[in-house]
């Protein structure tokens, strides 16, 4: 009974904590960008968040919670435009959406397919914000047990499941797990302060990588660079038809149908980093088990766009559940929302079990806001899909200068320095050459954020158990192999195993072909090369910091092992083994842009920074790329690049923001913007 008052009086002081004007401008701001975001393919709330990241720094708790569940939320929304209306997936939880949902637009009836869309994610929403709320109640005395062998416990469960569920060769994805936590190693040891891949003459890295430039070098680097070779517009349809209320009667006809995949969205959702590449597969599947006729199915049935949108969206409350309690991200999103929550205030919300004592009305806060996102998100998108969909008409190459532009303006936020754009520019490479050859970003990215927390409590169970190892075998063995942790332990083999067994059936880059064994036996031998390095670095730390060492050295050993083994696959299995899978085969059967002549206006960008700062070189940029690569006409181009300097010195203005600064700085004074 106490529980439960004291769930209620959490409740009722998280609804007065967001009974705010300023809190319902700030979760309305999320929504406009998430909206925003969803409608670009393959963006998603990884890059959104990301982008959010150097601007929350100091703001109140509650207001920064409010935009970014603002976005979180409706993002699995509005990505349906892009699946209804191009056939492209707008994130990887929106892929089976495709198969019913573009077919139905090219019949004429986008409207009804949107509409019964939106109706299903609102509905997934909200039982996904109610399954937290319960969640939480129930699992709150259970969750304030756990210990370091616990949370280890529970981060390696997290770790194997992302590894596995990330493809058809799931060691890639338990290698692409063991990278991210590789590269997050890079800087100063968290015990004795040992240097680890890194030098006091390169001061950048001794705080490691900052999360936003990971966040937006592998994530939306790529799909910018993917969508601008690609050429054309965002979508060549833009009329929707009429049909939303059919659509809105589809959804309340089919209703069981989305209850029982919302509830396997949240279930899904729980189970740390699978969340969006699997979710909609499997309520796509049970909506084929469970209908008569399944001839209409891939052909525009619209209980195959019923059952994945309802999962969709009820997988972030399950996503938040082992975010809050465990700080063990559900998804790669909420790995950017853990960052995001040390950035606010004065760094009081921690995700873990202080979200469940000294933070509990912040948590309900956020079951509150995420219901209320989901309402004012399908509000919006029902009401703005017209405008939305001329929108997506316009040509990308119009629209992706901005974009980039916007993006290392957020990436020189993080620290400041005009190295963080060079890291940014690497990062993104990297994330192209991975989803280039199909190795999961969603696992470099979790691998990243929980190598801290991971090597923490590693050292603080060892700790721990030595001391009671001291007092008796039993105490240390009673620590170590609780019931909790065994529980977890076994959950783990059998997740591993079933993993396994279906990972064949996950494509989290799509369908892509395969191509010879030359370019991808290249980058693991690339990967194998960085894995040997980083080795021999690590093992150059002294003996007497030891802790610095050791969980770094055997994460690489793990990753060194994996790459050799599947190196020695490459050599004896053909080119058509999905091995070999090479997307760069697919973008030059469809005859896109070369990739090295697109990255190029990039380099040009950050080179150009780096000689007379960012602001002149990006009027360069915007006016060359406007003339050369759109080929727009003079006054156009002139106008075009006006407005996105506007825009830019507007932004560094209302935040205060100081632009990137190049070489010419030292030998001219020049005023702000310049500078």
């Amino acid at each position: 009974m106490d529980i439960i008052n004291v769930a209620l009086d959490s409740l009722v002081s998280a609804m007065i904590l967001i009974l705010t004007p300023e809190v319902f401008l700030f979760l309305g701001m999320g929504v406009v960008l998430g909206l925003s975001v969803g409608i670009f393919p393959g963006l998603g709330g990884i890059a959104g968040l990301s982008l959010m990241l150097p601007f929350i720094f100091g703001l109140d708790p509650i207001i920064g919670l409010a935009l970014m569940i603002g976005l979180i939320a409706v993002v699995p929304t509005s990505d349906t435009f892009a699946s209804v209306l191009m056939g492209i997936p707008g994130s990887s939880s929106s892929q089976a959406t495709v198969l019913d949902g573009f077919p139905m637009s090219k019949q004429g009836h986008a409207a009804r397919a949107l509409s019964a869309a939106f109706a299903s994610s609102l509905f997934g929403g909200l039982v996904g914000a109610l399954f937290l709320t319960l969640f939480i109640l129930v699992a709150r005395p259970i969750v304030l047990e756990f210990q370091s062998p616990e949370l280890l416990m529970v981060s390696i469960f997290g770790l194997s499941m992302v590894g596995i569920l990330a493809g058809k060769i799931p060691l890639k994805g338990v290698a692409a797990a063991g990278l991210g936590i590789m590269v997050a190693s890079i800087g100063e040891g968290p015990f004795n302060g040992e240097l680890r891949l890194v030098s006091y003459e390169v001061p950048y890295l001794l705080d490691g990588f900052k999360l936003v430039i990971v966040g937006l070098g592998i994530f939306a680097i790529p799909e910018i660079v993917a969508l601008l070779r690609k050429g054309g517009s965002i979508s060549e349809r833009s009329p929707l038809g009429s049909g939303w209320l059919i659509g809105i009667k589809d959804w309340w006809t089919n209703r069981w149908l989305s209850i029982r995949c919302s509830i396997i969205g949240v279930l899904v959702g729980v189970i740390p980093g699978l969340g969006g590449s699997v979710v909609d597969w499997i309520a796509y599947g049970h909506s084929i088990q469970t209908t008569t006729d399944k001839s209409k199915f891939g052909k525009g049935e619209i209980r195959g766009v019923i059952a994945p949108e309802s999962a969709n969206n009820a997988k972030e409350g399950g996503g938040l559940v082992p975010t809050l309690l465990f700080g063990i991200p559900g998804s790669g999103s909420m790995a950017i929302f853990i960052g995001a929550l040390a950035l606010l205030g004065s760094g009081e919300l921690e995700v873990g079990q202080s979200m469940l004592t000294d933070n509990l009305d912040y948590t309900y806060g956020i079951v509150w806001l995420l219901a209320i996102a989901n309402v004012i998100g399908t509000a919006l998108c029902i009401v703005l899909a017209p405008q939305i969909a001329r929108l997506t008409s316009i040509p990308f190459v119009l629209v992706a200068p901005f974009v980039f532009m916007i993006i290392t303006f957020a990436a020189f936020q993080s620290g400041q320095d005009v190295l963080d754009l060079a890291a940014l520019f690497c990062i993104g490479i990297l994330g192209i050459l991975m989803k280039r050859f199909d190795w999961s970003r969603p696992a470099f990215l979790i691998g990243f954020v929980l190598a801290n927390p991971v090597e923490n409590f590693s050292n603080n169970a060892y700790q721990i158990a030595g001391i009671r190892f001291d007092d008796s075998l039993a105490k240390g063995l009673d620590y170590l192999f609780g019931p909790i942790v065994i529980t977890i332990a076994v959950i783990t083999i059998i997740s591993i195993v079933v993993g396994v067994r279906q990972a064949k059936f996950i494509q989290p880059e799509g369908e892509l072909a395969t191509g010879t064994k030359r370019a991808p036996f290249k980058f693991i031998l690339t990967l194998i090369a960085f894995t040997g390095i980083f080795l021999f670095n690590i093992g150059s730390i002294p003996d007497y910091a030891w802790t610095d060492a050791v969980f770094p050295f055997a994460i690489g050993c793990t990753v060194l092992v994996i790459l050799l083994y599947l190196m020695i696959q490459m050599m004896l299995k053909p080119e058509s083994d999905p091995l070999f899978v090479d997307g760069e085969i697919q973008s030059t059967q469809d005859h896109e842009r070369p990739l090295w002549s697109t990255i190029g206006w990039f380099i040009a960008l950050l080179l150009g920074t780096v000689i007379a700062g960012f602001i002149i070189s990006l009027s360069v940029f915007l006016t060359c790329f406007f003339r050369l690569r759109a080929e727009l006409t003079w006054p156009r181009t002139l106008f075009m690049s006006a407005c996105g300097i506007c825009f830019m010195v507007f932004m560094g203005w209302m935040l205060n923001r100081e632009f990137p600064g190049g070489l010419l700085q030292y030998y001219v004074a020049l005023p702000w913007p310049l500078r």
